[in-house]
């Protein structure tokens, strides 16, 4: 039964009361602006009218101690409140903690034990349902638990019988409370009052409210949802999937409702408004798996927050990866354009280098820094068009990625013509004049004005695209997924560490004195640069097949190609058998022979590739997680026959052993994707990868449904070891 306080005690409390009041006024205000609720606005003048009343008007207990534990403290609340269609009486359950002392939410963690009241029959009293405010986390010795620490008050809705009749409470209240030792406190509750006669106690209805603010909201809320729940076997983590359209502030996130089932404290992955939270989980018992099971999320975001009972879903999902800072981006760009220049693919680019190397032979300091700054401003410019090119792609939800400009006939066949201008430059067949008006010869001999250099350098760059290489692949998906100045900012990194060497020979001019003198060796090295130009050439024309054929047929192909070969030679020929025309034409018309057949027959061709003999199937993104449920191992290569990386790796690795008799084992499905013309398909596919270039390879193994993506450059030991299982989830 509730007893009437003594004069002495009953100032005290109400000196406390208009204490907690004052001190908990700001707070009502802002929460009664940011609600715009007029029971806020009803409860904040009775809380001033309390500052001038000398009795409690509703059913609040005292404070009620235990001799065993001196420093916490409780009571039970009663707001005045009362629901006369669901009969509940609102009431909450406050306790008071002395510093540094704490209590726990209901799934502790890895250590305590969680609040409860234990209730006795009472007249006209049913149940009470217990609700629990967001807790926060703690960490003691490695230990991680959830809970509160001070002051908590735990809000209860009472369910009576009927509200006109008394209503007796009895019970006891266990409270486990925590320093570095931990202690177990009983604490009696009794209380008698008529529902329909409560007086509205200020106070109570406040520290209630507040604390009814911070109990999660049932499922999801207008601005804040989860999407999903998803458990990874390989690595025993359970990643959340949630949306919040306001963004997200110091976002948190709570699993529980699995017995004997702990979870770390989740890590975090954000794009834009959608959140990732991955948490380890672990049990005492040995080994987990969450498969299907059924968990209590509670999610977090800033002042708000929801719970809802979720089953943990084994299929793959797309994870959001962290995103990494600029600078270290900007680094990124630097070492993978640097890296550039080393690629298989760059023979033509170092080509045009050695012809700007040559030109700038016995020249003074002054001319050579000016040569090789306009080379270097060429590249960067290169890259800004790049740059614009993908981002206008992008705003016009085109297809876009680093090297797709060679899914286009029309700039194949112009980069097909500019290489083979440049290869019948540099044997002397004529020198090449600039549309613009310009007359800027490029590639010439001897010819030293800085337009030219600066064309040089936009062609090498050009000519570089075709290539992935370590870093850069990281650092163009980072570009393409966020804004323009990051994205121009990402681009300027790439090219001023492709534009490296030049920058080098300008800060340092002195180096080209290290080279010999002009003499007959700089017209043999002239017609090998020449050679490599030509076989570019032709590889580019090779490219151009399956665009023509839809359009003009093999045969007229065929004639088209023998036309254009006949033409070249001729030009190439000119400078050795200018006064030999019969001679220059029958070459020419050799020479257009033997290219039209080697590039007539593409299958004999691609049959020199060991791997292409394989069962390769068509990359089918919905069969590949059938494959794996039936036990099968899945090898994805998503390729191009423009990307000269792609048939490095096939070269190094995939048609040699050991990696090509692995392929060749009947548990392993092989698929492929050829990105050689447009395919929305394989688009999609590499941006749930975060990939946006090729070449591109990942291998699914029952045990890794989610995939193993491979490094750009592939060698045999990474292969062989994600094809086994050996290699971790990315």
């Amino acid at each position: 039964m509730f007893e009437k306080k003594p004069s002495h005690l009953h100032e005290t409390y109400t000196k406390r009361s208009g204490f907690l009041i004052r001190s908990e006024l700001k707070h009502l205000i802002r929460s009664m602006l940011y609600r715009n609720s007029f029971v806020q606005i009803f409860r904040l003048l009775l809380i001033c009218l309390s500052f001038f009343s000398t009795s409690v008007l509703a059913a609040t207990t005292h404070w009620i101690s235990s001799p065993e534990h001196p420093s916490a403290r409780v009571r039970l609340l009663l707001s005045g409140e009362v629901d006369s269609t669901e009969k509940q009486v609102i009431a909450g359950l406050q306790v008071l903690l002395e510093s540094p002392w704490k209590t726990y939410w209901r799934s502790p963690g890895e250590a305590g034990i969680a609040p409860a009241m234990n209730w006795q029959e009472g007249n006209n009293f049913s149940s009470a349902e217990w609700l629990w405010p967001v807790p926060e986390r703690f960490d003691l010795l490695g230990i991680q638990t959830l809970g509160y620490q001070g002051d908590v008050v735990f809000p209860l809705l009472i369910n009576v019988s009927n509200i006109s009749q008394p209503v007796e409470l009895n019970g006891t209240f266990r409270l486990s409370s925590c320093t570095t030792i931990c202690v177990l406190s009983d604490f009696p509750i009794q209380l008698s009052f008529t529902p329909d006669q409560l007086k509205p106690d200020p106070e109570a209805a406040f520290l209630i409210d507040k604390a009814m603010s911070r109990v999660p909201a049932k499922g999801a809320v207008d601005d804040l949802s989860i999407q999903s729940v998803n458990w990874n076997a390989d690595n025993s983590t359970v990643t959340v999937t949630a949306v919040s359209s306001r963004g997200w502030n110091q976002p948190d996130i709570i699993l529980d409702g699995l017995e004997e089932i702990s979870f770390s404290r989740p890590e975090f992955r954000q794009d834009g408004n959608t959140l990732q939270t991955v948490a380890r989980a672990s049990s005492w018992l040995g080994e987990v798996d969450l498969s299907r099971k059924t968990v209590s999320v509670t999610l977090i975001n800033d002042d708000q927050a929801i719970e809802t009972t979720s089953v943990i879903s084994d299929q793959p999902f797309t994870r959001l990866e962290k995103k990494s800072s600029l600078p270290v981006m900007i680094l990124f760009g630097l070492l993978g354009g640097f890296i550039l220049n080393f690629m298989p693919c760059v023979l033509p680019v170092l080509g045009l280098k050695l012809s700007s190397v040559i030109q700038s032979t016995g020249q003074n300091k002054r001319t050579i820094r000016g040569q090789f700054l306009s080379s270097a401003f060429g590249i960067l410019v290169s890259f800004w068009l790049l740059a614009l090119f993908l981002l206008i792609l992008k705003w016009t939800g085109s297809q876009f990625g680093w090297g797709i400009q060679f899914q286009n006939p029309w700039f194949i066949g112009f980069m097909a013509l500019i290489t083979g201008l440049f290869a019948a430059n540099l044997l002397g067949a004529f020198e090449i004049q600039l549309p613009s008006g310009l007359n800027t010869r490029i590639a010439a001999a001897g010819n030293n004005n800085l337009p030219g250099h600066f064309v040089q350098g936009m062609f090498a760059t050009l000519l570089a695209t075709p290539c992935s290489a370590p870093f850069l692949g990281t650092a163009v998906a980072f570009a393409l997924t966020t804004d323009v100045y990051h994205l121009f900012a990402i681009f300027t990194a790439m090219g001023t560490g492709l534009a490296m060497p030049y920058l080098l020979v300008a800060l340092y001019p002195s180096v080209m004195s290290l080279l010999p003198k002009p003499g007959a060796w700089m017209i043999k090295l002239r017609r090998i640069l020449a050679v490599l130009l030509v076989i570019t050439t032709l590889w580019l024309v090779s490219l151009l097949e399956p665009h023509l054929e839809p359009y003009i047929g093999t045969t007229w192909q065929s004639v088209l190609l023998f036309g254009c070969t006949v033409v070249f030679i001729w030009l190439l020929l000119k400078p050795f058998l200018q006064q030999k025309r019969l001679v220059r034409l029958s070459a020419s018309l050799l020479a257009a022979t033997l290219v039209s057949v080697a590039l007539g027959y593409p299958d004999k061709t691609s049959s020199l590739s060991a791997s292409a003999a394989l069962d390769w199937q068509t990359l089918d993104t919905a069969a590949i997680q059938q494959h794996v449920a039936e036990g099968k191992t899945v090898f994805v290569d998503v390729t191009a026959d423009w990307c000269v990386t792609c048939k490095t790796n096939k070269v190094r690795v995939l048609d040699r052993n050991p990696v090509l008799s692995a392929l060749k084992d009947e548990q392993i499905i092989l698929m492929r994707g050829d990105w050689t013309t447009p395919s929305n398909t394989i688009n999609r596919y590499l941006e749930q990868n975060d990939r946006f270039g090729v070449p591109f390879n990942k291998v699914y193994r029952p045990d890794s449904p989610r995939g193993v993506s491979l490094p750009v450059i592939l060698d045999h030991n990474t292969v062989l070891k994600a094809l086994a299982g050996r290699q971790a989830d990315e």
